[in-house]
Parts: C-alpha cells; structure tokens; sequence
C-alpha cells in the first residue's frame, strides 16, 4: 500500500479550484445537458429515524421519476425498496457497518452489510472509523474495509471518508488511496450527518487520488460528492473539477454519483426550462 504525500496546499487546492471554475464545461453541449447528466447520477436518499414504508415508496416513486441513478436507505428498507424498482434501472444502495460513526466492532459491521446484502443492495455506503485513522492505525482502518469489501459479494462498495471531520488535504488524501487500496470500488466525501460535508476542496483532493490510483493500478474509482450541494453553480462546479482532473470517461453514472437529494426537483426544473 503506497500511500505518498499530498503535493498540494490547501491555497493550492483553492487557486486550482478558481481556475477551473473560471473554464467552460467541454464535455457537455449546454449546462442543461450538463445538469441533467447531474441528476441521472444522483443517489435518491432518505436516512431519517422516521423513515417508514410509504416513505421508501414515495422515495422509489421519485427516483423513477427523476430517472436517478439509485436510491440509499437503511438496511431494513432494502428489500422494499428492491421490490418496487425490480423492472427499472434504478439501484439500491443501502448504509450498513455503523453508519454514520463507523464506531462499532467489525464483527457488526460485517454483520450489518451481509444483512443488507442479503436483502438484495446493489450497493453498500460504508464509513470508516474516523477516530481509528485520526489516531494513525491505518492498517487498522484498513482491514476493516477488506472484511467489508468480503462480505459484499457482487455489490459495489462505497467508502465514506467524512472529509469534514478528516478536514485537512494530506488526511483526505491519506484516506483516499488507502480506501482504493483496501478495495473501494467508489470513495464518498461525507455521510451527510454533520455540519461540514462535501467542499470543492474535498472533491478536488479526492479526484487527485484517484488519478494517482489509476496511474499506477489501471484501476478506475468512482466518486461521489455527498451533502452541501444546494444549487445549480455547485452542481456545475463538481462536474466540472471532475472533468478536468480525470477525463470522459468517468462521465458516467458508474463512476460518478451524487448525494443531493433537496437538490432533486430543482434541478429537474431546471433541465424543464
């Protein structure tokens, strides 16, 4: 596991984030096309303690509507939510392994994914113990995401970092390639549970690690931006650093995902206009 330094400083990150702002996007013939490429590749979600059945329905209901990429739930949810989507394209993440704190043995978190798994996910939106990697037992941190990636069977595997509890560029970047190198097929910024979540600086950073992953495995690693995305601008910002630091290929809903679920109808009407 090759886990080089960042080569950036946050000033860095930011002077590269203006610049790229500052360009046209050049993959997309319009910001409409660009926005609704955005919603396709958005993750549906609802994580709430009230979550119920009709609000998992009227959740599938949308995401067949919006044509989005999946819809996230909790593992109890998963195989209502398989069942309704069973004749469309839309997938079925789910959280599982101590989601959102990532704070219990691995022996539950394995237990929670295969249970999800067994549902019937598609995918499983995992987080890692942010208290482990702050304490540098990286290995640690490591080998619960290789238990997780086991258990997963045929269903993709999303690491959560939660970038705004990680905060600084070397540390989100740390967790990035030792993510991708436990078995990642997707790494995430944030679980949408605390006051800071994705940040283009986050995002940036993320998409640096993946380059450098690429560059040495061939391998390609989606990402997803999760929480803080409030308008149009920041959708368009996101493809945008996507665009320009990899390249078309991961212009697809199987490398690029998005949490955004507020953001829903209004990018919907937007594409409408």
């Amino acid at each position: 596991m090759h886990l080089p330094p960042y080569p950036y400083s946050l000033t860095d990150v930011q002077k590269r984030i203006e610049d790229i702002n500052s360009q046209p996007l050049v993959n997309f013939s319009s910001e409409k096309e660009a926005v609704r490429f955005a919603l396709s590749c958005i993750d549906l979600t609802t994580l709430e303690g009230s979550d119920h059945s009709k609000k998992i329905e009227q959740l599938c209901e949308n995401a067949v509507q919006y044509n989005t990429a999946a819809v996230c739930v909790y593992p109890v949810f998963v195989n209502q939510a398989k069942q309704l989507l069973a004749n469309t394209s839309v997938k079925v993440a789910s959280v599982a392994g101590a989601f959102p704190s990532g704070q219990s043995p691995i022996e539950i978190k394995t237990a929670e994914v295969e249970y999800a798994v067994l549902q019937g996910a598609d995918e499983i939106d995992m987080v890692i113990s942010r208290g482990l990697f702050l304490e540098e037992k990286y290995q640690t941190v490591f080998d619960e995401i290789v238990a997780i990636k086991k258990v997963c069977r045929n269903a993709q595997l999303k690491v959560i970092l939660e970038t705004g509890e990680l905060m600084k560029p070397y540390l989100i970047y740390k967790a990035s390639l030792l993510a991708m190198y436990a078995g990642a097929d997707f790494i995430k910024t944030s679980t949408g549970k605390i006051a800071v979540n994705a940040t283009p600086e986050a995002f940036l950073v993320m998409l640096d690690a993946i380059e450098l992953f690429h560059n040495e495995t061939k391998k390609k690693i989606g990402i997803k931006p999760a929480g803080g995305i409030t308008d149009v601008n920041t959708t368009l910002l996101y493809l945008k650093l996507l665009e320009k630091t990899l390249n078309i290929n991961w212009l697809s809903k199987e490398y690029y995902r998005m949490g955004a679920s507020r953001l829903v109808a209004h990018l919907h009407d937007f594409t409408e206009k």
